[in-house]
């Protein structure tokens, strides 16, 4: 893998999950981190948000591999602090912006569409397809500025290739992320700026491993437990595993901002264990 010495990375959702795992992977490549996170509970959500503790991990993780980090307790959904935000990172750390990993996302309560609050739609669309426009535009104006072409990822999901029932609005969402990276990567091709989407399958992180999706794959269960989910999480990918770890889509991450991807531009990466070709 290509070394990401002299380069910095802005990451949304970098307080734990694959948020996280992408800091400490382009970390381990040489990369300086500008991490976001919004570090509390969110409306909507069923389950415990990351806190500020784990966003000072995150920095404690990166700067253990010998990389600088700047990190912000910041809302992708709050514009103006966003933009301060990654202004101020990039400033600190030496006014380059090289790689924008667009990873911040939320996986709320599952309804047929029909049934689904105002709140429930309009946060999930705010979060996880606004936050992103909100993150690149935050982010493209410093990478312009310092003429170093770069890449961006957004993060998909394998549900911004296909239907997924009970969630409208997350399949929703990343349909309209997967359509925005295309676009970008037109947009941006002349600056010598790459853009890519990743699109995850199930990953054993928070937002997947929780009691609320665990009711909706055993719905017979009144207190259905990590085991006794694993084999209907496995029936939905074509390799024999429940879910796959956030470093196997870190690890994908990588070699799409590395040089060794330097003529990949506006594809969709689906890492998911088959779960879209099955």
């Amino acid at each position: 893998m290509s070394g990401l010495q002299g380069k910095v990375a802005l990451i949304t959702g970098a307080a734990r999950g694959q948020g996280r795992s992408h800091a400490i992977r382009l970390a381990e490549d040489g990369a300086d981190i500008i991490a976001i996170d919004v570090a509390e509970d969110i409306p909507t959500v069923p389950f415990p948000g990351a806190t500020p503790e784990d966003l000072a991990e995150t920095v404690s993780l990166v700067e253990k591999l010998d990389r600088r980090i700047v990190a912000r307790q910041v809302d992708v959904r709050d514009v103006s602090a966003l933009t301060e935000a990654v202004s101020d990172g990039v400033t600190e750390l030496g006014g380059r912006l090289d790689i924008v990993l667009a990873n911040a996302g939320i996986f709320g309560t599952p309804g047929k569409v029909w049934e689904m609050s105002d709140e429930l739609w309009q946060t999930t669309i705010d979060v996880n397809l606004t936050g992103v426009f909100t993150t690149v535009r935050a982010a493209v104006p410093h990478m312009l500025a310092a003429g170093n072409g770069g890449s961006i990822v957004l993060t998909s999901s394998a549900a911004g290739l296909k239907g997924v029932p009970n969630y409208g609005n997350y399949a929703a969402a990343k349909h309209g992320v997967t359509g925005l990276a295309k676009t970008l990567a037109m947009e941006l091709a002349e600056h010598g700026i790459r853009v890519n989407s990743v699109h995850p399958g199930s990953v054993d992180t928070t937002m997947i491993i929780n009691d609320t999706t665990f009711k909706v794959f055993a719905p017979d269960l009144e207190h259905p437990t990590k085991e006794d989910v694993s084999a209907n999480f496995a029936t939905t990918n074509l390799l024999p595993i429940p879910w796959l770890e956030p470093r196997d889509i870190s690890n994908a991450v990588a070699w799409l901002v590395s040089d060794e991807a330097r003529y990949v531009t506006g594809i969709q990466l689906p890492v998911d264990a088959g779960m879209n070709a099955k």
